[in-house]
């Protein structure tokens, strides 16, 4: 006998494990999953993206038949759409969903009328947030992390912290490694589409990469695009990895023995803190969060971005990678890309959707905070407690992109001038007014205002912007 009811999967829950999936058998429920076409055509997605996505629905389609479930893997124009044709095709009593993961979504399982289970997709449901944020008059992230260590015990000796300290961030600032091209490798197929696949990854990531994650963290390198990093939030975001199983083996290798604390720490905090702050972030500013434009930033989005060429080495460097896998880690987004859109004023709402439509691990719970709080400060201080604005130096120091610029980031004037620097300093002129309010922004305020050639900076940033406006930067 058929089952009478249906658990809809959306495309970014492929796991057995999550919300109403985990307790569905085949013989009481059917799995309905969509590919919806105007989804697809909505934006111009990286191709790696769509054929990720695509192909982690096709395979864990075909994972579920093997178990044992019937599947309906529908192709739709629509998922409104997609689910009427299988009501009527298969007249389900129910259809039972994990939350969505995205307001969008939420408010169509809503109008289409289906049962809605809690998620457990992440570690930290916003109910469970709520119960932290209770009366508090600021949200820190650094505190919400130090609560979902105590709660969940990772790298925890008892009450204590292991190793003695919560945070190793000082020791995870190290430049680049010399012989950093062939320390790392990957494996030949960059992105897993079922989840034996993505296990692997993990276990690569574990074995051979997160024992110098935490010194290189925060590196760059022209010649290693991935460097010391895990490259599994594609899998995390699609579900086909969880978050607990990751930090479980993490810590496993860490009480080993094989992993030092700065490195275990550091990425963990990457998971349970960073990740899970931002996916509650999210839910708890809503929709309206995305327009924000604190900084009144215009300039439209400059051609580089869409393929015009630039002579800014850091940049192209980076905008190559990401045309080619559609990915690059955490410190590139945020100091090469993401500086650059903050320092020269980019619309904040343009830059998101191009981050959007970019990375393959893009998903609106994670670009919008990310891109409108803490890489554009569109939000004001909502959620970084001061823009992420550097020049010229900052990428020297964590990166070899300025060897063989045609650029030089020691000067803020002149026509070789880094445009990273010139742009650094005019933005600390531009908003001077607000920027000197806040603690840590203000030793820059006070510094620029001593400059001799403040008007030298003005023309040099008016000139840079003409050209990143014309696409001949």
């Amino acid at each position: 006998m058929a089952p009478r009811d249906t658990v809809w999967v959306f495309g970014d829950q492929l796991n057995r494990s999550i919300g109403a999936l985990a307790t569905a058998t085949p013989e009481t429920h059917r799995v309905l999953l969509i590919t919806a076409a105007d989804k697809i055509a909505s934006r111009p997605w990286h191709p790696a993206r769509i054929a990720l996505y695509t192909r982690a629905i096709e395979a864990f389609a075909r994972e579920l038949r093997e178990s044992g479930f019937l599947v309906d893997h529908r192709n739709a124009a629509s998922m409104r759409e997609g689910v009427a044709e299988h009501r009527a095709t298969y007249a389900p009593d129910r259809i039972v969903v994990t939350e969505p993961n995205s307001f969008t979504a939420r408010r169509l399982v809503v109008e289409l009328g289906c049962d809605v289970v809690a998620s457990n997709q992440f570690l930290c449901h916003p109910n469970d947030f709520a119960t932290w944020v209770g009366t508090r008059k600021s949200l820190k992230m650094e505190d919400f992390y130090r609560w979902q260590r105590k709660r969940l015990g990772y790298l925890m000796d008892g009450a204590s912290p292991a190793g003695g300290e919560w945070n190793y961030d000082e020791l995870n600032r190290e430049k680049p490694p010399k012989d950093g091209h062939d320390r790392w490798p990957v494996p030949a197929d960059v992105w897993a589409t079922t989840r034996p696949e993505a296990l692997q990854r993990l276990e690569f990531f574990v074995t051979q990469v997160l024992p110098m994650f935490g010194p290189h963290e925060d590196a760059m390198l022209a010649g290693n695009w991935h460097l010391a990093h895990s490259v599994l939030s594609p899998y995390l975001n699609l579900g086909l990895l969880l978050p607990g199983e990751i930090c479980d083996r993490v810590e496993e290798e860490f009480r080993a023995g094989r992993v030092a604390i700065n490195s275990a720490e550091g990425f963990i905090r990457q998971i349970i803190g960073w990740r899970e702050y931002v996916w509650n972030f999210y839910w708890r500013h809503g929709p309206e969060y995305a327009e924000l434009n604190h900084l009144d930033a215009r300039l439209p989005l400059p051609p580089l971005f869409t393929g015009a060429v630039t002579t800014m080495r850091c940049v192209d460097v980076n905008l190559k990678d990401i045309r080619e896998r559609g990915w690059v880690h955490h410190i590139p987004r945020l100091m090469v890309l993401g500086n650059l859109a903050l320092i020269a004023g980019v619309d904040p709402q343009q830059f998101t959707r191009w981050m959007s439509d970019s990375f393959v691990d893009a998903a609106e719970w994670v670009m919008v905070p990310n891109v409108i709080g803490m890489s554009l400060h569109a939000d004001g201080g909502m959620m970084a407690s001061k823009p992420y604005a550097a020049g010229g130096a900052y990428i020297d120091r964590m990166s070899d992109y300025c060897k063989g610029c045609s650029f030089d980031r020691t000067k803020r004037v002149g026509d070789d001038a880094c445009p990273f620097t010139t742009l650094y300093w005019d933005f600390i002129l531009r908003h001077a007014d607000r920027l000197v309010k806040n603690p840590r922004m203000s030793t820059q305020v006070r510094a620029a205002q001593k400059l001799g050639d403040a008007e030298g900076i003005r023309h040099r940033a008016d000139d840079v912007l003409r050209r990143l406006r014309s696409g001949r930067l």
